[in-house]
């Protein structure tokens, strides 16, 4: 009994520890998260130099309309979404089928085809080989090319998740449809997609988040112009105001181009942390 009763400095250690993960934690989000929205509010005088100090003076109204304008930010987001929206659908569906292979079939052809499908993960692609091939393939400097590239990059993630999801579920289940008269394909839509449910959310909300706010490739693929993403117009907004010390408009591009993947973050947490859990513990 005596080897159960804490001691005051375990018993302090067990409060205390948690208190100070959440300090880190607001002060590893909190910090960077204020310095962006205090500065989107503040005049051109006070931005100069970001701070932490509240505005001297409100101006949100004014600096916001600056940057969508100035920013092009409609254009940005309608390509944003004319570019992620068909790489999540892509990711999703080739990955399912994928990863119901790679769960169900067995032997060494299948386990080195899953291994080298999943070195994805590891393994960064290589962004100027990927322009060569695209300007070979005529996609380069187009929304078809920047699909591809996104599929590519992310269905990696998408098929270790789901492989270990499928294999959880029980094969009497397919089995027993197929007795039924069912064909492979109704197998994979009436059974096994919906079973996935909490892992194609997951992929879903991790595909957009990383898609959405990526700019390296978007820069070598892209390159700018009309089709411009909206993290590539704010590398344009950055680069022009960065000598004009504009960084009230900045920051304000940054709020508004995260708030659609705050949104969706804060709605589906829950989500991710399941799919997570279910496609890689399991």
């Amino acid at each position: 009994m005596s080897a159960l009763v804490m001691t005051p400095t375990a018993r302090v250690w067990r409060y205390a520890r948690p208190a100070l993960v959440l300090l880190l934690a607001a002060l590893a989000v909190g910090v960077p998260l204020w310095l962006v929205l205090a500065t989107s509010a503040k005049p051109q005088g006070e931005a100069v130099k970001p701070n932490l100090d509240l505005p001297g003076h409100w101006q949100p109204a004014a600096n916001y309309d600056r940057a969508l304008s100035e920013g092009e930010m409609v254009r940005g987001f309608v390509n944003s979404l004319l570019v992620v929206a068909p790489s999540v659908v892509l990711v999703l569906v080739l990955g399912a089928g994928a990863a119901w292979v790679f769960a169900r079939r067995r032997g060494r052809l299948v386990s080195a085809a899953y291994a080298l499908t999943i070195s994805g993960l590891l393994l960064p692609p290589a962004v100027i080989t990927i322009v060569m091939e695209l300007r070979q393939l005529g996609l380069a400097n187009t929304r078809p090319g920047m699909i591809a590239v996104y599929t590519g990059m992310y269905l990696s993630t998408s098929i270790f998740f789901m492989t270990g999801f499928i294999r959880t579920i029980p094969l009497e289940l397919e089995e027993a449809a197929r007795m039924d008269g069912a064909s492979p394909l109704r197998v994979f839509a009436r059974i096994i997609l919906p079973l996935l449910r909490p892992v194609i959310a997951t992929a879903t909300i991790m595909v957009m988040l990383y898609a959405w706010s990526d700019i390296f490739y978007a820069f070598f693929v892209l390159g700018g112009g009309d089709k411009a993403t909206l993290p590539l117009g704010l590398y344009k907004v950055a680069s022009a105001q960065l000598y004009l010390n504009n960084w009230h408009l900045v920051f304000a591009y940054v709020v508004v181009m995260s708030l659609p993947m705050v949104a969706v973050f804060l709605i589906a947490q829950r989500k991710i942390v399941s799919g997570i859990t279910s496609g890689a513990v399991k």
